[in-house]
């Protein structure tokens, strides 16, 4: 019974260790949020929280510092919260139709067409990064919020994980539908819709977060400061060769970026693990 108890222990050690792992940094970002630039800088940084919080933090939202043009954390979060959310909907809008229409209409290549998408896996936006940016430039999309996610939106591996949800949907339950006199769109939407919830959860999650991330394609396609979204905000603030770093600054506006996500993953978590883990449909 001992040998039991202390193999039940370990798992729990081990997770807890984890944590202090991830989190530690994640604390001391905080407490860093709240010291001046030198108290972090010059001397051993205190592992307690400081008194220049509420100053730091209100720097940020509305100045931002002087590598961000005046350019506010604030603006910055507005920015890339309406290009994460342009691209985690369009992703899910585009890829449930797309994956209703390969499985539950029968039309000439329809596999073929499957394909193509699937394909489409092999070249993400790095690979065809050259061309997407000569037609946005071309549509005059630059430095616009419809440049930052329109060339993201589309997704295989959304389409492909529809495709594996639906396939599930028992054939007797669509010939009811047809019974019942339901065409394709109240199909669709009083039934797969519904039966989809939590697949659309656990995809908002991960595409929300997948777009709030974005780096190189932000970089790319804007050169106006008030276009700058988050990851490139602290990028810049970071500055380069002698310019000093107010890290203070750089720490609040990182915790502030990290707000977003973690309160989308706390809000839908339910959502996301039932997605994740649910085999019974």
């Amino acid at each position: 019974m001992r040998r039991a108890r202390t193999i039940d222990w370990v798992p729990h050690a081990v997770l807890l260790i984890g944590i202090a792992i991830i989190a530690f940094p994640v604390y001391v970002t905080v407490v860093a949020s709240t010291l001046t630039t030198p108290e972090i800088v010059y001397g051993p940084m205190s592992l307690l929280p400081g008194p220049h919080g509420p100053e730091n933090y209100v720097q940020a939202l509305s100045e931002g510092n002087a590598k961000t043009s005046g350019v506010g954390v604030g603006r910055m979060l507005l920015n890339t919260l309406v290009v994460a959310l342009a691209i985690a909907v369009g992703k899910i809008a585009i890829s449930i139709i797309s994956a209703y229409a390969v499985v539950f209409f029968n039309f000439p290549g329809r596999m073929a067409f499957f394909w193509l998408i699937f394909l489409t896996l092999m070249l993400p936006v790095e690979v065809r990064i050259v061309p997407t940016y000569a037609v946005v430039a071309g549509l005059g999309l630059v430095d616009t919020y419809a440049g930052l996610a329109v060339p993201l939106i589309a997704s295989a591996t959304a389409t492909l994980l529809f495709r594996q949800f639906f396939l599930t949907i028992p054939d007797e339950m669509v010939e009811a539908a047809k019974v019942d006199g339901a065409g394709p769109m109240r199909f669709f939407k009083d039934v797969v819709l519904p039966l989809s919830r939590t697949n659309i959860a656990a995809l908002f999650v991960i595409l929300f977060i997948y777009g709030w991330n974005q780096y190189l394609w932000p970089l790319l396609v804007t050169n106006d400061a008030e276009m700058t979204t988050i990851v490139i905000g602290i990028r810049r603030m970071l500055g380069n060769g002698d310019a000093q770093t107010e890290w203070s600054i750089v720490m609040a506006t990182t915790v502030l970026a990290l707000l977003p996500p973690v309160a989308i993953v706390i809000l839908m978590q339910r959502w996301f693990v039932k997605g994740l883990v649910e085999t019974e449909k």
